[in-house]
C-alpha cells in the first residue's frame, strides 16, 4: 500500500518550484473553475510563512492588503491547481514566520529589500574561469 502511495506522490510532486522564503513578494497563478470555463487568477502578496518545506504537503501563506483589509491565502505548493509561482522581490528577514506583520502598520510593516539580481547570483554559483596573468615588460 505504501509503495502505491509513494509512487502517486512522486507523480504529483512538482520539481520546478522556485526557492520561496518568508519575506518574499510572490505572484501565484491559480486555476479557477467557473461552471464549464477555467481561468487563471493571480494573487500577489508577501509570504508570511512556509511550512513542511520539501514535503508533499508543503504550503505557503501569502498576505495582501486590499482596500485596507488584510487577506491571507494558504497555497499548497504541489497542488495541480497552482499553475506557477513567480518571485517578484526578496525581503530581508531575520525570522522564519512573519506573523507580526498582521498587526504592524506603516513603517513597521515594511521589510527591507534585497537586490534580486544579487540574490539570484548568490543562489546559483556560476563557473569562474581562471584568468592568466599577463606580464608586461618595459
Amino acid at each position: 500500500m505504501s509503495e502505491k502511495l509513494n509512487k502517486f506522490n512522486k507523480s504529483q510532486k512538482k520539481s520546478d518550484l522556485p526557492d520561496i522564503r518568508s519575506g518574499d513578494t510572490v505572484r501565484v497563478y491559480q486555476k479557477i473553475k467557473e461552471g464549464d470555463k477555467e481561468k487563471i487568477q493571480m494573487f500577489e502578496g508577501l509570504v508570511l510563512a512556509r511550512k513542511h518545506n520539501k514535503e508533499m504537503g508543503g504550503t505557503i501563506t501569502v498576505r495582501k492588503v486590499i482596500s485596507g483589509i488584510g487577506v491571507e491565502k494558504i497555497f499548497p505548493l504541489h497542488s495541480p491547481v497552482i499553475e506557477k509561482i513567480e518571485i517578484i522581490r526578496r525581503g530581508k528577514t531575520r525570522r522564519a514566520k512573519l506573523y507580526y506583520l498582521r498587526t504592524a502598520k506603516g513603517e513597521r510593516a515594511r521589510l527591507k529589500r534585497k537586490e534580486f539580481a544579487e540574490v539570484i547570483a548568490k543562489e546559483e554559483p556560476k563557473e569562474v574561469k581562471k584568468t592568466e596573468e599577463i606580464k608586461v615588460e618595459k
